[in-house]
């Protein structure tokens, strides 16, 4: 039998391309169509169908949602063609990091996934998750979860070595960062509000061409783990830490086996070992291009990371009608 760390490497890092172009050409089609359940179930489907294409015995550990809340992908579910018999990998997804986006035909909705050796990525609860993330370059510690904004954000430019005000910020525009968007723009600090997508706001922070330095504020855990698993493949710096807004919460991650409630979560902490981040665009963004038809064909763009290698690949894909 291979061992997972045989297949990551010589069958995984491309086939998971495959399943994200899978879910990324469903849901295209109904870009701008206001539906986002549907758009959603659409990727959901076509992952789902993808991944059993697959020799793998494999575990959603991070998905659509417990048993009871989604009827497929959900955390627990077994995935793969090649169940008992196939190498056994964890699998962190999101088939449309982005419902809003596209919905309302807005930029950077991927189709995202994670894939690990067993036991290496965070069973992440379905709660909220403050985030801190750099991409690599800087030394260890640069930022500190513990520290105030304007701490990080000038800890951050001396490490780059220029002035607070020519740094740039990824926050997700919601009213809860309202004080958090004020404390960086008093330190002189650019702002870029997203309104959804926060995986790929991490990811925008290891390309120079995005021109954003630092990921802030709160987002999904689940989504933080996939994040993590693309910086583990690229290098860079990561903090999180849970937030509970109620007993529920709380009692959903200790289900999930998290005793320490309050632990500040670094980079290896949720995302570890050899593991492969995939996405494929769906709409168009700062990360990747998205669906396109045209032609009686189309086109696809994606990234595909391993850990273990460094090694990143962009692929563009060709499908007929």
């Amino acid at each position: 039998m291979q061992t997972a760390s045989n297949v990551l490497d010589r069958v995984l890092v491309l086939e998971m391309v495959r399943v994200t172009e899978a879910a990324a050409i469903a849901a295209s089609s109904l870009i701008g169509r206001g539906d986002e359940k549907a758009a959603d179930h659409a990727a959901v489907e076509a992952m789902r169908q993808a991944f059993d294409t697959l020799y793998i015995d494999g575990t959603v550990v991070i998905g659509e949602g417990e048993r009871d809340e989604a009827p497929m992908l959900y955390i627990g579910e077994k995935v793969g063609g090649a169940p008992g018999k196939g190498p056994k990998i964890d699998i962190a997804l999101d088939p449309l990091e982005g419902t809003t986006i596209t919905a309302k035909a807005g930029p950077n909705a991927l189709a995202v996934l994670a894939a690990a050796e067993e036991g290496c990525l965070l069973n992440a609860p379905d709660v909220y998750m403050e985030k801190i993330a750099i991409g690599p370059g800087y030394p260890e510690g640069t930022i500190d979860l513990r520290k105030s904004p304007r701490e990080n954000i000038e800890s951050l430019a001396r490490a780059k070595g220029c002035k607070p005000n020519e740094i740039i910020a990824c926050v997700l525009d919601r009213p809860r960062h309202e004080k958090l968007i004020a404390e960086l723009r008093e330190c002189g600090c650019g702002v870029m509000l997203i309104p959804d997508g926060d995986v790929a706001g991490v990811i925008a922070t290891t390309d120079p061409e995005t021109t954003i330095d630092i990921y802030m504020g709160s987002g999904g855990a689940p989504e933080g783990v996939l994040a993590c698993a693309a910086l583990r493949c690229v290098g860079g710096q990561f903090q999180g830490k849970l937030l509970f807004r109620n007993e529920d919460e709380r009692a959903r991650a200790r289900k999930w086996g998290i005793e320490d409630l309050d632990r500040i979560y670094a980079l290896d902490d949720l995302a570890k070992g050899d593991c492969i981040f995939a996405a494929t665009g769906v709409t168009d963004g700062s990360l990747l291009d998205g669906v396109k038809r045209f032609g009686g064909k189309m086109t696809t763009e994606s990234v595909v990371m391993r850990a273990s290698s460094g090694t990143v690949r962009w692929v563009k894909g060709e499908h007929r009608l």
